[in-house]
């Protein structure tokens, strides 16, 4: 239990430093490169449908004594900024203050820091070259090495996971969970439980690793192809020492298909017992307008931060965490 006078952060004063010098290292990389820096709002009228995703919903009055409006604070500015790519903003990047609720651990603050940035006329592959000179330059890490999803899987964890049944992943899965825990999950919770407890634990030990080739039941707002006869999602993460540092895609720009997603996000939702979340229509709106080809990634500040000055918790590098907020 936090002390209700406890008022030191949690952070040192080297690492307020390090931070100051982490936004001025990002806004001379991109300075160089023309990209534009942008700002978008926090709290805005619609969440988002992910079901891995919860939103932080906020109650307000827009005049002093009016009804009450209710909105929602950003889990990423992603919405918003491809609102402004529609509206020909050319390449953009942005410094984010994201909210996510139910997340909280070593790892997490349910309010972080985010850099998010968009590149027309890129492919996921070229964006992921970017990535790493941006990471490796300020980490001074090596080069990362790519697998797919498939290879990082069957490398890591012994499973085909377009091939494997799912009585299997579930059983699987009992190891960590514990019998019946892993009930109802469905293919791609059972897959994110063998990522998290197997592939990334496995990672920590290997040079920085891009995941790419995702199955295509985990695209969100990604492209998806056929590669070897099977649909993959134009997706890549980003692991350092077995910390996903970013979420990247080849951006879809099909507004039809990303209403589809949107309304089956919800269906998810539903049936995991979440509540529906309005689908953004100004977000289906800017893509039915044209936004153009291009691909994106948001990575965690606060999670770089950490693996630059080798500690082990988020509270290291916020100065004042949920706890003590």
């Amino acid at each position: 239990m936090t002390p209700v006078g406890q008022w030191q952060p949690t952070a040192s004063v080297a690492a307020l430093r390090e931070r100051a010098g982490q936004l001025a290292y990002l806004r001379s990389f991109f300075d160089r490169r023309g990209v534009l820096e942008t700002e978008t709002p926090v709290l805005g009228r619609h969440g988002v449908t992910d079901l891995n995703l919860d939103s932080v919903g906020a109650s307000f009055e827009p005049i002093s004594g009016s009804p009450a409006r209710s909105g929602w604070l950003q889990t990423s500015p992603e919405y918003h900024m491809k609102r402004l790519l529609a509206a020909g903003s050319g390449p953009i990047f942005q410094v984010f203050r994201a909210f996510r609720s139910g997340e909280r651990g070593s790892r997490h603050n349910p309010e972080f820091s985010l850099l998010e940035w968009y590149r027309p006329g890129f492919t996921d592959v070229e964006l992921m070259a970017e990535v790493a000179e941006l990471v490796c330059g300020w980490l001074g890490c090596e080069q990362p090495q790519t697998l797919t999803y498939r290879d990082a899987m069957m490398r890591f964890a012994g499973v085909d996971p377009f091939a494997v049944s799912e009585q299997e992943l579930e059983q699987r899965c009992e190891r960590w969970l514990g019998a019946g825990h892993a009930f109802g999950l469905g293919r791609d919770g059972w897959l994110d439980v063998l990522m998290s407890h197997e592939v990334e634990v496995a990672l920590r030990d290997q040079p920085p690793t891009f995941i790419t080739a995702y199955p295509a039941s985990q695209a969100a707002l990604a492209r998806i192809s056929v590669q070897d006869g099977i649909e993959v999602a134009h997706r890549f993460e980003l692991y350092v020492a077995g910390m996903e540092l970013c979420n990247g895609y080849w951006e879809l720009t099909d507004a039809d298909e990303q209403r589809q997603r949107f309304l089956a996000d919800n269906d998810a939702r539903k049936r995991a017992g979440k509540p529906e979340m309005p689908v953004d229509g100004a977000l289906l709106s800017a893509l039915a307008a044209g936004m153009p080809d291009c691909a994106g990634v948001a990575l965690g500040l606060d999670r770089l931060l950490m693996l630059r000055m080798g500690v082990a918790t988020i509270a290291e590098v916020v100065a004042f965490p949920l706890e003590i907020a």
